[in-house]
C-alpha cells in the first residue's frame, strides 16, 4: 500500500475491505461548495462522492415530453406532460435544493397503467460514457465516481409512480394491474444491467430509500431481493460492485440483506436516527462494506458530541476495514462546516487503526 493513498483509492480499497490508511470521509458532490473549509478538508484526504453524469444514456422512441415551469402559491413547480401511444400522463415537481418533491405524482387512475407501462417498454440503454470519462478525468483522485440505475422495480412503483397511499390501494384492489406494471419494470431494468456492465463505471447502486414499515420482509425477500441478485451476478462477472441507498429503519430487513450478494450498504444512518447502530450492522452484515450517512440529527449537538460520536461509531466499526463514514443528507446551513470539520478531525485522529488485509470475494483490481 502506498504510504498516502489519494481520497479515491481510499475509498476503492475500502469498498473491497483492502488495506487502507485511515478509515474514508465521503461527501455527495452536491452538498459541499467550493470554500476554505472544503480545500482544507479535501487536502486532508475527504473524498467527493461524485454521481454524476450517467455513464450510460437512454432513448424512448415514440414518447415525447413537454415541460412548463410556473409558480403557485409562491413556489416554482414544473409540470411535465408525457406523450405515449397509449395516452398522456402528467407529474408536477418542486424543487428542493439538490432534489425536487413530487406535487402530482404520474399515476393518479386506474387508465394510467397501459400509458405508464408503454413509456417503459419503449425505454431503450446505450453505453454513453464521454461525459463521465471527461468528469472522472477532471475529478481524478479526488473524487469517487459511482453509478446508478434507479430504483428496484416495486421500489419505482411505490416511490416514483404511485405514492404509498395511492399505491396500498391499488395493491388491494388491482393487484394484477400492479404486478403487470412491475413485469415491465422487471424488463426495464434488465436492459440496463449489460449495459452497466460493459461500461467504465466500476461501481453501481441498485435503488434503495426502502421502508421497512411499507415493505415488509416478506414482500422485500419477493420483490427486491431477487433483482439485487440477478444484478449483482452480471456486475461481479465483470469486476464490478453493486450496493443499495439503505437509509432508513432496517432491523426487519437485516436478515434478508445479509443473505443477498450485495458488496456493500451506502446511507446507512446508524441510531439515533434509526432502529439499528453501526456495532449492529457490522454483526448483521459481517462481508459488506458499510458506507454510513453520519446521522444528519447529530449536527444539532455540539461539536464535542459530534466528535464523540464519530469515536463511538469508529469503535463500533473495528477493526475498520471496510468501513467508510458520508455526508448523504441534508445538514443544518449554519452547522455544516463546524460538523464536518469535526468528523472529519476524528476520521484523522481516530481512524487509523489497525486493519487486517481481507480482500473481497467479488473484486478485481481497480481499472482506470
Amino acid at each position: 500500500m502506498a504510504s498516502r493513498l489519494t481520497p479515491r483509492e481510499r475509498v476503492e480499497r475500502a469498498l473491497r475491505f483492502e488495506d487502507v490508511d485511515h478509515v474514508p470521509f465521503t461527501i455527495y458532490e452536491c452538498m459541499i461548495p467550493q470554500c476554505e473549509a472544503e480545500r482544507i478538508m479535501r487536502n486532508e484526504g475527504l473524498c467527493i462522492h461524485q454521481r454524476s453524469p450517467s455513464p450510460y444514456g437512454s432513448r424512448s422512441p415514440g414518447i415525447t415530453s413537454e415541460s412548463q415551469t410556473f409558480v403557485e402559491k409562491g413556489r416554482a413547480r414544473t409540470r411535465t406532460v408525457i406523450h405515449t401511444p397509449e395516452g398522456d400522463l402528467t407529474e408536477v415537481r418542486e424543487p428542493a435544493g439538490f432534489t425536487s418533491w413530487h406535487v402530482e405524482k404520474l399515476f393518479k387512475r386506474p387508465e394510467d397503467y397501459r400509458p405508464l407501462i408503454a413509456m417503459i417498454n419503449a425505454q431503450e440503454y446505450f453505453n454513453s460514457p464521454q461525459a463521465w470519462l471527461k468528469k472522472r478525468d477532471e475529478m481524478g483522485g479526488d473524487a469517487i465516481m459511482r453509478g446508478s440505475i434507479g430504483y428496484e422495480p416495486m421500489q419505482a412503483i411505490i416511490h416514483t409512480y404511485m405514492g404509498v397511499e395511492t399505491f396500498a390501494v391499488e395493491w388491494a384492489e388491482r393487484r394484477d394491474e400492479v404486478l403487470r406494471l412491475f413485469d415491465a419494470l422487471v424488463e426495464n431494468r434488465r436492459r440496463l444491467y449489460p449495459v452497466c456492465a460493459e461500461g467504465p463505471c466500476m461501481y453501481f447502486n441498485y435503488g434503495g430509500n426502502v421502508s421497512a414499515d411499507v415493505v415488509g420482509p416478506d414482500r422485500f425477500r419477493e420483490y427486491y431481493v431477487p433483482h439485487y441478485e440477478e444484478f449483482c451476478e452480471i456486475m461481479h462477472a465483470a469486476g464490478k460492485l453493486v450496493g443499495v441507498h439503505f437509509d432508513a429503519n432496517t432491523a426487519a430487513l437485516a436478515e434478508a440483506i445479509a443473505e443477498t450478494s450485495l458488496d456493500y450498504i451506502e446511507a446507512f444512518s446508524p441510531a439515533p436516527d434509526t432502529d439499528m447502530s453501526v456495532a449492529d450492522a457490522r454483526a448483521a452484515w459481517p462481508d459488506k462494506a458499510l458506507w454510513i450517512n453520519y446521522p444528519s440529527s447529530l449536527f444539532l449537538a455540539s461539536n464535542e458530541a459530534m466528535e464523540q460520536a464519530a469515536i463511538d461509531m469508529l469503535r463500533e466499526a473495528a477493526p475498520g476495514n471496510g468501513f467508510l463514514i458520508g455526508i448523504t443528507e441534508d445538514m443544518p446551513a449554519d452547522r455544516w462546516i463546524d460538523g464536518c470539520m469535526t468528523i472529519n478531525r476524528a476520521v484523522q485522529e481516530h481512524g487509523r487503526l489497525p486493519i487486517e488485509h481481507r480482500r473481497h470475494p467479488h473484486a478485481q483490481e481497480v481499472r482506470a
